[in-house]
């Protein structure tokens, strides 16, 4: 689906923006004004636009929020949140070193706290015990009243926030009777930013301290506990549910089978050959064409360097090979949704490898172009996408 722009990438990433109008994450005059000066493919323009709408309205919130108007506050600040966010997407050509990008993400981190204080329903920033030091969470709660309720526990996958999983699910989820317990993992974020964690593949060793953390509060129902994870996050979490049993419900939005073959999809063979096998001299100069020619392969790489601590992107590119479901799809025993999108280039097929291989309860949900559904992650569509989700929680937990 085309949307504003003919590169690819920013198109996908407007998208993903203006879909979280849905929970009051964009507004969509405001996506087409910051849009409408960026010229295709200009990471710099893509910046500097969508940090001046994000610094607008965090001013705007600012104002509200001390003339007394609450609703207006929240608002702006959580548009900000998510403006702020996308102004440093693809700053990803040296982010340890990139002053402006801390301050981008510092940004997003401080205007969502600011909006969450000021929301209608509870909102409980979280550290979560981890090995020797704490992850960042928080707990979005339906009410104040302590009542024990069905928990989602989300993380996200290679590139969204913790401040994002509120547009992504939580959003949806309060609206239906779910406490939300929403957090960021090794490699994500503010836990890569801050503690220079990478990702690791054995999640269930991130996701278990979650659960022993969420069954701590008295709002968490323990019979009724759904683990939920997005884009990357599908696979994370499909793998974690096979070495953890506590949860009654899983899923995987979208589902994804081998991270490995998503960048291997992209290039020749003969270069994914060089990769794997290591020829990292004449692997390294062919990534580098790739990279230059095309935003979606650059960010991709670049980030990949990042989040997986990798220094070269040959070595981006083999960091994602121990990210698969080979030894455990067949392990895991809980209901598990797998989510499908018509257009998901990326990852097609990857759904259906999923559900193919797993021994559980199960069902293949897809979603189409045709109803609007169709992207990556179901972005623009976030409300047909919660409807049919959430309805087959539901379901699924009343029979359980």
């Amino acid at each position: 689906m085309k949307f504003l722009f003919d590169d690819a990438a920013f198109s996908f990433q407007a998208l993903r923006t203006a879909g979280h109008a849905a929970y009051a994450g964009a507004d969509l005059g405001e996506v087409l004004a910051a849009c409408r000066n960026i010229p295709d493919g200009d990471e710099e323009a893509w910046c500097r636009g969508w940090t001046a709408v994000a610094e607008r309205l965090h001013r705007v919130g600012a104002e509200a929020l001390a003339a007394g108007h609450r609703v207006s506050a929240r608002e702006s600040l959580l548009r900000a949140s998510n403006y702020y966010r996308t102004a440093d997407f693809f700053r990803v050509e040296d982010r340890d070193a990139d002053l402006e990008s801390a301050r981008l993400a510092r940004c997003s981190r401080q205007t969502f706290a600011q909006a969450a204080q000021l929301f209608d329903t509870p909102v409980v920033p979280l550290r979560i015990p981890y090995e020797d030091t704490t992850l960042p969470g928080y707990l979005f709660l339906v009410d104040d009243t302590g009542r024990s309720l069905p928990t989602v526990i989300h993380h996200g996958g290679y590139d969204s926030t913790l401040e994002e999983l509120y547009f992504m699910a939580a959003g949806g989820a309060l609206r239906r009777g779910y406490h939300v317990l929403a957090f960021e993992g090794p490699g994500q974020q503010s836990v890569r930013r801050e503690q220079g964690l990478v990702f690791r593949p054995d999640w269930e060793h991130v996701v278990t301290p979650v659960v022993d953390h969420a069954l701590t509060r008295p709002e968490v129902d323990p019979e009724r506990l759904v683990l939920f994870g997005t884009s990357f996050g599908g696979l994370l979490a499909a793998r974690a549910t096979a070495f953890e049993d506590r949860f009654a419900a899983c899923v995987l939005h979208n589902g994804v089978y081998d991270f490995y073959e998503v960048p291997l999809r992209g290039i020749p063979p003969y270069l994914g050959e060089w990769v794997t096998d290591g020829r990292d001299d004449v692997a390294g100069p062919a990534l580098a064409v790739s990279m230059a020619q095309s935003t979606q392969a650059r960010w991709f790489v670049r980030h990949g360097m990042w989040v997986f601590g990798a220094k070269t992107p040959p070595e981006a590119l083999r960091a994602c090979a121990p990210y698969n479901l080979d030894t455990a799809a067949a392990h895991i025993t809980c209901p598990t949704l797998v989510l499908d999108a018509e257009n998901d280039l990326a990852f097609h097929g990857e759904a259906r490898r999923v559900h193919e291989a797993l021994r559980c309860a199960k069902e293949l949900m897809l979603f189409t172009v045709a109803e609007g559904a169709g992207e990556h992650c179901q972005e623009g569509a976030a409300l047909r996408f919660h409807q049919r989700v959430f309805d087959w929680l539901d379901e699924r937990l009343a029979r359980a």
